[in-house]
């Protein structure tokens, strides 16, 4: 008669050993973010290999990267998003050819896939569910960027959005700071 613990014995040993490689893999991105100005081995440039220090699957926040390291970063992701408009078969309606990098939120959202895309696949160890997350966070992710962030650029030149730049405004922002949180501003004064 066969244990009926059995599959249960085996389904945790199997999250068990799941455990042990996340566990190592969290190792490996603590090390790699303690040794930031260490050179890397390897890379997710178009030869396989990059100059940058940054660590494969760091964040990358454009306004914060180091101007001597701009030029060398930005030409490996933009090799990264060529490519992958290749292999995926992207459409102008999806990322228009003529114009994505002068759209800032575009140029976020692709950085976070190119972020994911170097952690789902720089790790040797992964359980195998880093590329098929990676794969499903792409598809959502080229369509909020043909949904939401394009405008009228699908049509194969670049148009700017209409709309109202709010960080240019010094006196709309006093006054959205001055107003404080929703329930803490000032209150009627008593009759």
């Amino acid at each position: 008669m066969p244990d009926p613990l059995g599959p249960l014995f085996d389904a945790l040993e199997s999250i068990n050993g799941e455990l042990t490689g996340f566990t190592a893999r969290l190792a490996r991105l603590e090390d790699a973010g303690a040794v930031r100005g260490a050179p890397k081995q390897g890379g997710s440039g178009e030869d396989g290999g990059s100059d940058s220090s940054r660590a494969p699957g760091a964040p990358v926040v454009w306004h914060k990267v180091k101007e001597d390291e701009r030029e060398a970063l930005w030409s490996e992701f933009t090799s990264w998003v060529i490519r992958m408009a290749d292999v995926y078969e992207l459409t102008t309606e999806q990322l228009p050819h003529a114009c994505w990098w002068e759209h800032g939120s575009v140029v976020a959202e692709l950085t976070a896939l190119w972020t994911g895309w170097e952690s789902a696949y720089g790790n040797a160890e992964d359980a195998a569910a880093g590329p098929y997350l990676w794969h499903d966070a792409w598809s959502r992710g080229i369509e909020r960027i043909g949904r939401m962030w394009l405008g009228e650029c699908t049509n194969g030149y670049h148009q700017q959005k209409s709309r109202t730049v709010w960080g240019t405004d010094p006196a709309h922002r006093k006054k959205i700071t001055e107003a404080g949180p929703p329930g803490v501003g000032a209150r009627p004064k008593a009759a």
